[in-house]
C-alpha cells in the first residue's frame, strides 16, 4: 500500500490579512518597491472591498473626499468626491485587476492563530476555510495584519429593555436584508453617527416618514458632493495631475479644519451650529439637535453631502428625536420622556464592534501575546512582536492616507533587511515602566467599549500613533529605518540574549 506524503506548508515572504482598502494597497507597493519578495492575500470573506463590500445599506458612502480617501497612485476621476459605497468597490476592484493582486487573494480564508519561530525566523498561520471543517496551513517571513479594526460578523446593540415585543422589523445596518421594501412604512433609526445620518435622507425616497432618534447630538456638516475644482482641473490637465493637485488642496484644507477644531474649539462650535441654522427650518430647535456636549473632533464630524439630511428634515420627510429609550412596544419604542415612538422598521444603527487583527490568536516562541501589553512602534509595528506589520488609519482624516507611507517604510524596511542579511526585526521598549496612553485619543463609542483590549502608545516618537499626514509623510517615507528601539537579527546567529528579550517581551 502506497502512502501519500503530506502537502508541504505553502511558504510566502509576506501575508497579507484582509483585501480591503489596507490590503490592496500593501499588495501594490509590496510589488512596486520590492518585486522579488513573494506574497499572498488572505481573505476571510468571499470577496474583496472589505467594508465596501459588507455594508449594503440604503445611501452607503465615504464621509472623506475620495480625492484622499483614494489611493496616491490611482486618481478618482468620478464627478462625485463624496462618493456612494457602489462606486468605491468599483474603483477597489479596478484597482486590484489592473495590477493582478486580485489573483493573489484566497478568498475564505481566515487566519485563527500565528505563531513566531525565532529559530526560523517565520510565522506560522492557521487558517480556517469558512464554512468547512477544513483547516490550512501557511508559512511567511512577515505577517502583514491589513484586516482594519471592525468586527465583520457582528455589529454593536445595546440590550434595548422590551425588545422583543416590538412586533415590526428590527434590523442592524450591518446585516441589511437586500429584500426589505420599506415603501409607505414609518422607519425608526436609532443613532446618530455616520451610519444613521446617511440612512436617514436615503430612505426617505420610498419611506412614509423616517425618524432618527438619538441619545447625544452629532457635529454634522454639509460638504458639496462634487469638487469643483477637480472636475475643473480634469477638463484642462492630465487625470494624474488633476488628482495629485486637488489631494494636496484636499489635505491642507482637511489638516486646517482639524487644526482649528483643536485650537478653537468655541469657535469652529458656533461655525458649525451657523451653518447648520441656515440649513433648517426657521425657528428650528438646533441647539437640541445638533449642538454636541463635547468640542468638534472629540469623536470624528459627519459629513452630509450637499446637506440631504437636512434638506430631509426641512421637506418634512425625516425628522430628529432627542432623548432615552425607555422600553420597546408593540408599535415601536417609549421613551423617557413619556413620548412614543411608532414604527413599522426599526434600524439600530448603535455602532460597530472593534476586534483587532480579525480575533487571531498569536503566539510567540510558544508564549501567548496579549496584544494590551503591546505598544505601537511608528504605528506600523508592535513591542515584542517580530516580523509583524499593521495598518490602521486616520481617525481625523481620510483612513487611507496612512497607507502609501506605512507600506512605503515597510518596503524600505525590507530593503534594509536584505542588503544587512537580516532576518528579524522586532521594536523593544526603552523601558519596561514607560508612560503610555491608549491606542486611538478618540471618544467614539466603539473605541471606548473595548480600549483596555487594544495594543497602546507611548508619549512620544518613535512609540506614537500619529495622527498627522505631513509628520508621517516626514518620518515614514523620508525618515531612516533604523532606530535605536528597533532591533535586527539573523536566523543562523539568533543569539540566546535576542531570544531571551522576545521572551520578556511576550510576558513570558
Amino acid at each position: 500500500m502506497s502512502v501519500h506524503p503530506l502537502p508541504s506548508v505553502e511558504h510566502v515572504d509576506v501575508l497579507i490579512v484582509g483585501a480591503g482598502l489596507s490590503g490592496i494597497g500593501a499588495a501594490y507597493y509590496l510589488q512596486k518597491e520590492q518585486p522579488g519578495k513573494s506574497f499572498a492575500i488572505v481573505e476571510s470573506r468571499g470577496s474583496l472591498g472589505g467594508t465596501w463590500d459588507l455594508f449594503r445599506y440604503p445611501g452607503i458612502r465615504s464621509d472623506s473626499d475620495l480625492h484622499t480617501f483614494g489611493y496616491e497612485f490611482k486618481p478618482w476621476v468620478n464627478k462625485k468626491s463624496i462618493a456612494d459605497g457602489d462606486a468605491i468597490l468599483a474603483y477597489l476592484r479596478e484597482t486590484a485587476e489592473e495590477n493582478g493582486i486580485d489573483k493573489k487573494i484566497r478568498f475564505h480564508h481566515k487566519v485563527v492563530g500565528a505563531s513566531w519561530s525565532s529559530s526560523e525566523a517565520r510565522w506560522t498561520v492557521e487558517l480556517e476555510v469558512v464554512g468547512t471543517a477544513l483547516r490550512k496551513t501557511m508559512s511567511c517571513r512577515w505577517l502583514f495584519l491589513a484586516s482594519g479594526y471592525y468586527r465583520y460578523d457582528q455589529g454593536f446593540l445595546p440590550q434595548f429593555e422590551g425588545v422583543e415585543r416590538f412586533q415590526g422589523q428590527l434590523i442592524h445596518p450591518q446585516h441589511w436584508p437586500q429584500d426589505l421594501d420599506y415603501s409607505g412604512k414609518r422607519v425608526l433609526v436609532i443613532g446618530s453617527g455616520a451610519t444613521a445620518v446617511t440612512l436617514v435622507p436615503a430612505m426617505t425616497d420610498k419611506a412614509a416618514h423616517v425618524t432618527m432618534l438619538q441619545r447625544t447630538p452629532t457635529y454634522v456638516v454639509s460638504l458639496p458632493s462634487a469638487d469643483p475644482v477637480a472636475n475643473g482641473l480634469r477638463k484642462i490637465l492630465p487625470d494624474t495631475w488633476a488628482y495629485a493637485l486637488t489631494r494636496r488642496k484636499n489635505i491642507a484644507i482637511s489638516r486646517a479644519i482639524w487644526s482649528l477644531c483643536q485650537k478653537y474649539p468655541r469657535a469652529a462650535r458656533r461655525v458649525i451650529r451657523f451653518a447648520n441654522q441656515r440649513q433648517l427650518p426657521k425657528g428650528y430647535p438646533v441647539d437640541e439637535h445638533f449642538n454636541p456636549p463635547y468640542n468638534p473632533w472629540d469623536q470624528r464630524l459627519c459629513a452630509v453631502p450637499d446637506g440631504d439630511l437636512f434638506k430631509a428634515i426641512s421637506s418634512g420627510k425625516a425628522s430628529v428625536v432627542t432623548d432615552h429609550i425607555q422600553t420597546f412596544t408593540e408599535k415601536g419604542v417609549l421613551l423617557k420622556s413619556g413620548k412614543e415612538l411608532q414604527a413599522d422598521i426599526i434600524v439600530t444603527a448603535t455602532g460597530l464592534n472593534l476586534q483587532m487583527f480579525g480575533g487571531a490568536q498569536l503566539r510567540v516562541d510558544g508564549q501567548p501575546v496579549q496584544l494590551s501589553d503591546k505598544v505601537a512602534f511608528k504605528g506600523l509595528m508592535l513591542s515584542g512582536l517580530p516580523n509583524f506589520a499593521f495598518i490602521v488609519g486616520y481617525t481625523n482624516s481620510s483612513w487611507t492616507l496612512k497607507v502609501g507611507p506605512i507600506c512605503e517604510h515597510f518596503c524600505r524596511l525590507l530593503a534594509h533587511m536584505d542588503r544587512q542579511g537580516y532576518d528579524i526585526c522586532y521594536p523593544e521598549l526603552p523601558s519596561s515602566d514607560m508612560p503610555t496612553r491608549p491606542l486611538l485619543d478618540f471618544g467614539a463609542g466603539y473605541v471606548q467599549r473595548v480600549i483596555h483590549q487594544l495594543p497602546r502608545q507611548g508619549a512620544g516618537a518613535p512609540w506614537m500613533m500619529s495622527m498627522d499626514y505631513l509628520n508621517d509623510v516626514e518620518v515614514l517615507r523620508r525618515g531612516s529605518v533604523e532606530d535605536p528601539n528597533l532591533h535586527f537579527a539573523k536566523a543562523a546567529q539568533v543569539s540566546h540574549k535576542v531570544d531571551t528579550v522576545v521572551k520578556r517581551a511576550v510576558g513570558a
